[in-house]
C-alpha cells in the first residue's frame, strides 16, 4: 500500500480553504498535488479532467458539467479546461460567503495564471507544490549522501513506489516533458529541442546566455527564449534573478538557470549512479541546484513568493543565494565539498562589507561538522532549511 506522508504545504492549504472560496494548487507533474488534495478533502467529489469523457463534457456543456459535479469538489488538472474558470467565477460571485468549495490543481503556470488573472483574481488562493523537500523525505528514513539524492531526485513516486530513478526520469521526460512542450508550442525540431534541454542541464547553476546556447543548438536565440519560457511554465526549469537593489551598474543583469528537480538534470547529463554524480565535473553545480530548490520549497511551502536572488558583480564576486529571513536578507554560500575551508566565507564577507549588513551569513556544504560564529553559520545540507523562519 502506498505511503501517504504529511506535506509541509498542508497547513497553508487548509488555512487558505477557510479564507477563499477557491484554492488552486499548481506545480510540476508528479509532485503529489492530487494525493495532497484528496488526503485533505476526502469528502469532496473528485474530477480528473485528464479523463477524455469528463473533459469533453466540461468543454461542450459546462453547465451540465457543473450540475453533475456540485460543490464541494476537486477539479484536477484544471488547465485542460480553462473555460471552466469563468463558470466557477459566476458561482463564486453568487455565493460570496462560501469558503473552500472548489479545490483546483494544475500543471501549467502559463495557462493557469493567465486564466486565473482573467476569471478568479481575488477569489482564489494560489499555492505551489514542488516535489519532496528533504524535511519531507525524512518520513522514508535517514537522508542519504547528496550524491544519492541528486541521482534519485525528489519525485514522490520514486520513493513511494521504489522505482529505479533512471527509469523513472526517462519515463517522466517522455511522458510529461515532451508532451507538455508539444501542447504549448508548435515544436518542429525535436532533436534541436532535446539538445537545448541537455545543454541547459550542462549549464545548471550558471549564468544564462541564450546567444551562446543559440550557437551550440543551431537555433535562433529568439526561439530558445520561447522554448525556455515554456520550460518554465511547465515547471522544468527555474530562473534565479540577480539582486541589484542599492548596487547599481556594478551588478550582473543575467539570471542563473536551475532545474526544478536535480534528478532530471542528472538524467539529462547521462548520470546513472550516485558514483557518477561524485565523479562528474558538474557535481558542484548539481549540488547547488539541489540547495537552491530546497530554498525555493521552503518559501512556496509557506504560501510565499520565492523572493530569492543571487549576488554577482562585474569583478566576479558572487554569493550563491540571498534568502529573505525574519532578520533580513541572509547571504548563503553553497559548496559540495565535505571539508570546511576558511576561504569559503570570502564572498559572504565581501557582500556584508559592501551592503553594510550585520546579518550573519550561512554556508551550506557537504560536510558533517556544523558550527556558528558572529558572521557565519556552517550547516550540513540536510539541515539547510529545516527550521528556517522566513520573511515576507
Amino acid at each position: 500500500m502506498s505511503k501517504v506522508i504529511d506535506r509541509i504545504l498542508e497547513a497553508e492549504l487548509l488555512k487558505s480553504a477557510q479564507e477563499y472560496p477557491v484554492v488552486t494548487v499548481i506545480g510540476p507533474r508528479q509532485s503529489g498535488k492530487t494525493t495532497l488534495v484528496r488526503k485533505l478533502f476526502p469528502c469532496y467529489q473528485y474530477v480528473n479532467l485528464e479523463n477524455p469523457e469528463l473533459r469533453n463534457l466540461a468543454q461542450e456543456d459546462p453547465k451540465a458539467f457543473m450540475g453533475r459535479f456540485p460543490t464541494p469538489v476537486i477539479l484536477d488538472e484544471i488547465q485542460r479546461v480553462p473555460s471552466l474558470l469563468s463558470w466557477i467565477q459566476t458561482e463564486v460571485d453568487e455565493n460570496r460567503n462560501s469558503k473552500g468549495q472548489w479545490i483546483l490543481t494544475g500543471s501549467s503556470q502559463l495557462q493557469l495564471r493567465e486564466s486565473i488573472t482573467q476569471s478568479l483574481a481575488g477569489r482564489t488562493a494560489l499555492l505551489t507544490l514542488l516535489p519532496f523537500s528533504m524535511r519531507e523525505l525524512r518520513a522514508y528514513g535517514e537522508i542519504p549522501e547528496y550524491e544519492e539524492l541528486i541521482h534519485f531526485g525528489f519525485l514522490p513516486r520514486i520513493y513511494d513506489q521504489k522505482i529505479r530513478p533512471t527509469r523513472a526520469w526517462r519515463d517522466y521526460y517522455q511522458t510529461y516533458v515532451e508532451r507538455d512542450v508539444r501542447q504549448l508550442i508548435a515544436l518542429e525540431n525535436q532533436i534541436a529541442f532535446e539538445r537545448f534541454l541537455r545543454l541547459l542541464a550542462g549549464r545548471t547553476a550558471q549564468l544564462l546566455n541564450l546567444n551562446s546556447l543559440s550557437n551550440d543548438v543551431g537555433v535562433s536565440s529568439v526561439t530558445l527564449s520561447k522554448w525556455l519560457s515554456v520550460l518554465e511554465a511547465s515547471y522544468i526549469v527555474f530562473r534565479l534573478p540577480p539582486y541589484h537593489i542599492n548596487f547599481g551598474k556594478r551588478i550582473t543583469k543575467s539570471p542563473k538557470i536551475y532545474f526544478l528537480d536535480p534528478g532530471l538534470a542528472a538524467y539529462l547529463l547521462g548520470i546513472e549512479t550516485p558514483q557518477q554524480v561524485e565523479r562528474d565535473p558538474l557535481v558542484g553545480n548539481l549540488f547547488e541546484n539541489m540547495i537552491i530548490l530546497e530554498a525555493l520549497k521552503s518559501r512556496t511551502n509557506q504560501g510565499k513568493q520565492p523572493n530569492l536572488y543571487f549576488f554577482r558583480d562585474h569583478n566576479q564576486n558572487e554569493v550563491d543565494l540571498l534568502y529573505p529571513a525574519a532578520e533580513g536578507i541572509v547571504p548563503i554560500e553553497i559548496k559540495s565539498a565535505k571539508t570546511f575551508t576558511k576561504s569559503f566565507d570570502r564572498n559572504i564577507r565581501y557582500y556584508q562589507k559592501i551592503s553594510n549588513s550585520k546579518i550573519p551569513g550561512k554556508l551550506i556544504y557537504g560536510g558533517e561538522t556544523e558550527f556558528s560564529s558572529d558572521i557565519l553559520q556552517v550547516t550540513n545540507f540536510r539541515n539547510a532549511f529545516a527550521n528556517q523562519q522566513t520573511g515576507k
